[in-house]
């Protein structure tokens, strides 16, 4: 018994190692210490996991190996690992534990230290690791902070072995060995045993002296009065405050209640010193091992402290020594002002917020080593920001890990954004799980898809885009119809598709989430007679409607006799709905596997999870740094996509868009501007390449360039087009997270009624009087006539007047290029030659959109956002239009009238407009091109 670590066990005092590690217990190192030190116990948490996973490879086989036969989030993951290590240490304490009649020989595994301010889920995630880990040696520890004391009551009550940490103050430990108590009871009564059921109660020693030295040493430099007196507190608090302690649990011990529970074979929740290491280098390194020695405690130790006190450590009966004295240490702590409650409280906080912190960094090195084993199953990202940006970036990041940004998205927290109603907008985590549409009425589609040749999508904004975009970069099954997406009253657009689809061959898919919007209602009513002329009164059976619960889309298809109607989720909005049934409905028609399509997306979803922090989280490590760059003036967002990923932008700009812009501020995507050289660029861009490997594209070199010339560049590397699916995922994240950093709700859109209410009172009047309100241009050249607010009068030829109105531009401003014409090749490719013409004329950012699809996309940002664009309107009169059943208005009125309304609400929100019609529309767009010089 020479070794006085054995001798502790003599003196009632259990020794445990504050340590665990593979290697070292594969090596033989723990049955070692409970070999030749009598070690009975073992105690973990995530710092100490975090240096064993993250600063080791030992741990790397069984992760690849486990990433490899199923994914799994980052916290799942790290608790397969960290399982595997509390079994083996189970195990080899599994003989002291029998020996002694499980009185001890524990092993402590920690819930997730985030939880450590809410009950239920620290009640739930107890019963979890007690079932995961299935051994009786195992104790779940649990803080014993105000909102674990129950979740501590609870898990005892129903059997689980506890280890109650993060105590500093004798009125919590009070709290918790009352907890203890109750739970037993409540097991008694019920007819339960409690003569298995164990438990600790971990006082921190350590850090009260810590932070008490400190205050003393600052008062005593500071010429206080009392320094004498502070000088003698030194060193003495922490281990006065354990033996006051220690006197409540001998109290508590011969009451009669207790002595009742002891009777029916409930053993002492035991009192275990844990933080023992000294932290000042002056105090002996077994300061509070030697001072701290009683029966019925135990005392958890670094390997640091088991080697000092196996060196040189003194056994005797210390903790009930000095008891008086101790009282009087307490006593001139209040006396002196020093606040030992003050001080507990912070050290309280201090401990769930380092916990935390500890969990950050463990998770992190996790969900680094999960990455790199994932390889080409996750899409990848790289980042060339230049120094300075990348330092704001970095800040940004530290400030969402230390606020649990991660977390608080999903858990739906409000405050993350402006404390308003974001938390009910939040449905689409859900859906990016897969949670969202039912699979075997998606199936069911499928199946009946089958017999169509085409499937025509009727829907407007988030209800068009998202599936457009998997339609055009997956395409369709083997067997499969086409999609054909209308989002436009273009009559050309509309005609186009009409003549492409015959109703007798095709599926009708009519999306709206609120079940009222303009344009689907009136392209249903345009395809409805189409296809009910060939159908007659099979028509119903043609049509499918996508919409949220009670609404007016709901009741019409019923009264049609739809086939059948998918219910949308109320708490998603459409530009966030592309993976819920909006996104779900058309691509299963198509033929896309559902089930596959989320296979392919799970790994993003769990890299963007509340268990990975922000720097190894791809969606708020990309929103830290888009959120970060509009900060710095860099809110031009410019998408740089493989040919292949071209149609992702759509979707792209619209998320952005209408999440970001407003309150004068936002995010401005700029999609499909062709790339430049550096000199044609300001600086308040952010550059995103989308990469497909495989996918040929000259970009690289001009990407090169501009890294080159300082301008900041993100790659996004997806290594199937399948993987499409991932970039929806980390988007989604990366938009909600760029709202925070910015300041504002990105689940609103204030802006776009108003120009919706515009068009809704030209489209009215015209039903009354049969005209739209006149209107006069204030110059008319050829088949051009142009329009501007307050009839701005403008002198010279047209291209004067256009290059007067573009001159306006400087620097930080942008062009936007609104054209109501036909989405087609043709019309893309001149839209195309005006932007370079412009952006290169004048160095700034150029946006295009097709009218009315833009008003439900990029709409929101151009009204809402920064008051810096200049907005060139084109509409024409068409040479054949389409008129709509039941309306006075065709579809050309209809998108006149849009156009109109948009204009007008443009320039009531301070920015720049001139609108050109085109009233021939073959000669109109030649000559408009020929005045602007592209």
């Amino acid at each position: 018994m020479s070794n006085p670590l054995k001798q502790l066990s003599e003196a009632g005092q259990a020794v445990w190692l504050d340590f665990v590690d593979r290697t070292f217990m594969n090596k033989g190192g723990l049955a070692k210490l409970v070999e030749e030190d009598g070690l009975t116990g073992v105690t973990s948490n995530p710092s100490i996991f975090e240096k064993a996973i993250g600063h080791s490879d030992a741990y790397d086989e069984q992760l690849e190996r486990d990433i490899a036969e199923e994914d799994v989030s980052v916290e799942t993951a790290y608790e397969a690992l960290a399982i595997a290590d509390i079994k083996t240490a189970c195990a080899t304490l599994r003989p002291v534990y029998d020996r002694l009649g499980a009185k001890d020989g524990y092993v402590s595994i920690e819930v997730s230290p985030y939880l450590a301010l809410e009950t239920d889920t620290t009640i739930a995630a107890a019963r979890r690791l007690w079932a995961e880990v299935n051994e009786p040696n195992l104790m779940v520890k649990i803080p014993g902070t105000a909102p674990g004391v129950p979740a501590i009551q609870e898990a005892l009550d129903a059997g689980i072995n506890i280890n109650v940490t993060l105590l500093f103050a004798i009125d919590a430990y009070k709290a918790v060995l009352e907890a203890y108590i109750s739970a037993l009871e409540a097991r008694v009564t019920r007819g339960e045993p409690v003569d298995r059921i164990a438990s600790v109660a971990s006082f921190f020693v350590s850090r009260i002296d810590a932070v008490i030295d400190k205050q003393v040493d600052e008062r005593v430099a500071s010429g206080d009065a009392e320094a004498e007196a502070l000088k003698a507190l030194k060193g003495k608090v922490a281990i006065a405050n354990a033996k006051l302690a220690y006197q409540h649990y001998i109290e508590v011990s011969s009451s009669q209640r207790w002595q009742a529970l002891a009777a029916k074979g409930a053993m002492p929740q035991r009192l275990l010193w844990a933080s023992t290491g000294t932290k000042n280098p002056a105090y002996p390194d077994t300061l509070y091992v030697d001072t701290l020695i009683g029966r019925d405690t135990v005392n958890t130790m670094p390997p640091k402290t088991m080697d000092a006190f196996r060196d040189h450590g003194t056994v005797a009966n210390t903790l009930v020594a000095d008891v008086e004295e101790a009282r009087h240490v307490l006593a001139e702590v209040e006396r002196l002002g020093l606040s030992l409650d003050d001080v507990t409280s912070a050290l309280v906080e201090d401990g769930v917020r380092s916990f935390a912190d500890a969990a950050d960094s463990l998770y992190g090195a996790v969900a680094a080593k999960r990455t790199q084993f994932l390889g080409d199953k996750l899409a990848g990202m790289h980042e060339d920001l230049g120094a300075a940006l990348q330092g704001e970036v970095e800040k940004t990041i530290e400030r969402a890990r230390a606020g649990g940004w991660s977390r608080r998205l999903w858990a739906k927290d409000a405050s993350l954004w402006t404390g308003a109603d974001e938390g009910k907008w939040l449905a689409w985590l859900a859906a990016a799980r897969g949670e969202q549409g039912d699979r075997a009425q998606l199936a069911a589609l499928a199946e009946r898809a089958r017999g169509f040749r085409n499937v025509v999508l009727l829907g407007m904004g988030g209800s068009s885009l998202g599936p457009e975009v998997i339609g055009l970069i997956l395409g369709s099954g083997p067997g499969a119809p086409t999609l054909h997406a209308l989002d436009s009253t273009d009559p050309g657009q509309v005609r186009t598709v009409a003549e492409a689809t015959d109703p007798a061959s095709t599926l009708y898919i009519v999306s709206s989430k609120s079940g009222s919007t303009m344009e689907p209602e009136l392209l249903r009513a345009y395809f409805w007679a189409r296809a009910e002329a060939v159908l007659g009164a099979e028509t119903g059976s043609h049509f499918v409607a996508v919409t949220d619960p009670g609404s007016k889309l709901e009741k019409a298809a019923q009264e049609k006799g739809f086939s059948a109607i998918f219910a949308g989720d109320p708490g998603i909005g459409g530009r966030y709905s592309v993976l819920s049934v909006f996104g779900l409905v058309p691509a299963a028609a198509t033929g896309v596997d559902i089930a596959h399509l989320f296979e392919t997306i799970k790994p993003m979803t769990f890299s963007c999870g509340p268990d990975a922090p922000p720097a190894d989280n791809p969606g708020v490590r990309l929103g830290a740094i888009i959120g970060t760059a509009a900060a710095q003036g860099r809110d031009k967002l410019t998408i740089i996509p493989s040919p292949k990923l071209r149609p992702f932008g759509a979707w792209l700009e619209q998320l952005l868009a209408e999440s970001t812009g407003k309150q004068g501020k936002g995010i401005v995507p700029v999609d499909l501007e062709p790339l430049g050289t550096p000199d044609q660029y300001g600086d308040d861009r952010l550059f995103v390449h989308l990469h497909l490997e495989g996918d040929s594209s000259a970009d690289h070199a001009a990407l090169d360039a501009l890294k080159a010339a300082g301008q900041p560049v993100v790659t996004i590397t997806l290594h199937s087009p399948e993987q499409i699916g991932q970039e929806f995922v980390r988007w989604e994240v990366a938009t909600a997270i760029a709202g925070a950093v910015i300041g504002i709700n990105p689940f609103d859109q204030p802006d776009v009624e108003d120009a919706k209410v515009k068009t809704r009172e030209l489209v009215n009047a015209y039903e009354q009087t049969g005209a739209l309100t006149p209107e006069s241009p204030f110059f008319e050249e050829g088949p051009l006539a142009f329009y501007a607010p307050s009839g701005k009068s403008g002198s010279g030829d047209g291209a004067a007047i256009l290059k007067a109105f573009f001159d306006e531009a400087g620097p930080g401003d942008y062009i936007g290029v609104l054209a109501y014409l036909e989405r087609n090749a043709a019309h893309e490719q001149a839209i195309e030659a005006i932007r370079v013409k412009l952006r290169d004329a004048h160095k700034v950012a150029t946006v295009a959109g097709f009218g009315p699809r833009f008003l439900h996309s990029t709409g929101q940002a151009y009204k809402g956002g920064p008051v810096s664009g200049l907005f060139l309107e084109i509409t024409r009169t068409p040479a054949e239009d389409v008129a709509i059943p039941g309306n006075k208005a065709s579809f050309g009125t209809v998108q006149l009238a849009q156009a109109r309304g948009d204009l007008d609400v443009l320039a009531e929100r301070g920015q720049r407009v001139l609108r050109v019609h085109l009233t021939d529309e073959a000669a109109g767009l030649p000559a408009l091109l020929a005045a602007l010089g592209a």
